[in-house]
Formats: C-alpha cells, structure tokens, sequence
C-alpha cells in the first residue's frame, strides 16, 4: 500500500554552470549521476543526504539554490 504524503518534500534546483572537462572522473561521473547532460541544464531534486552529498562533491561546477 502506497503511503500518502502528508510532509511535502524538500527540494533542490540545481544547474550545470561550469564543464566537468579537466577535472577527475570521479566528478565527471558524480555530475552524469545528479542527471546532467549539458551545460546549463537545470535539474531537480528531492533533499536527500545522497543527493546532498553528490551535491557537495561537485558544488564548484553547480548552481543550486532550494525549491519552496
């Protein structure tokens, strides 16, 4: 049974200001997983503590800013 939603969720806007070349794999590979795939692309996000963490990972490259 599906629960309902009583807390709306939080959320994050983040977009893709600056390109991942030149910097490790790793961040290459954590900013393909947040989902971007080209500059200036805008994503959103439920606030998770992994989402977070990726976020914090490759905060230099991102824009981020919190959804009311």
């Amino acid at each position: 049974m599906a629960k309902k939603a009583t807390v709306k969720e939080k959320r994050v806007r983040i977009t893709l200001v600056k390109s991942p070349i030149g910097f490790t794999q790793r961040q290459k590979d954590t900013v393909r997983a947040l989902g971007f795939h080209r500059m200036h692309e805008t994503i959103e996000h439920i606030e998770s503590p992994a989402v977070l963490g990726m976020i914090a990972k490759v905060i230099h490259l991102l824009e981020v800013e919190k959804v009311e």
